[in-house]
């Protein structure tokens, strides 16, 4: 039996962890380390658990008709306390936090980059 490709990283969790952070696709990473798309998903959420980031299963679009966005693993710890604090799971936070800084028309603040790229 061959050994599973990790790309120099300790397991395929931590692959597919430190590569969609890097901001590598999904597609991308199957194919880097020879597992199917739904492996790379189901590799994630348990990075994702280990980590102590409570972890909802993809649905696709939300009911509010929204799109999945990837929050970075140490995004998602930061946010953990204020999340806590609060009595919401950090992907709720995130969600309010986008909403609030796009319904207020805060991103140009939030940013401090002159609208620059």
């Amino acid at each position: 039996m061959t050994a599973k490709p990790t790309l120099g990283y300790a397991s395929r969790t931590e692959a597919v962890v430190g590569l969609r952070a890097q901001g590598v696709p999904t597609r991308e990473i199957a194919r880097k380390l020879g597992i199917a798309i739904k492996t790379v998903s189901a590799l994630e959420r348990s990075g994702a658990r280990k980590a102590g980031v409570r972890v909802a299963e993809p649905r696709g679009l939300t009911t509010e008709g929204g799109q999945a966005v990837v929050v970075s693993l140490d995004a998602l710890r930061a946010l953990r306390p204020h999340a806590a604090k609060r009595n919401l799971s950090v992907n709720a936070l995130v969600r309010r936090l986008i909403d609030t800084v796009a319904d207020e028309g805060m991103v140009d603040a939030v940013l401090d980059d002159g609208g620059r790229p």
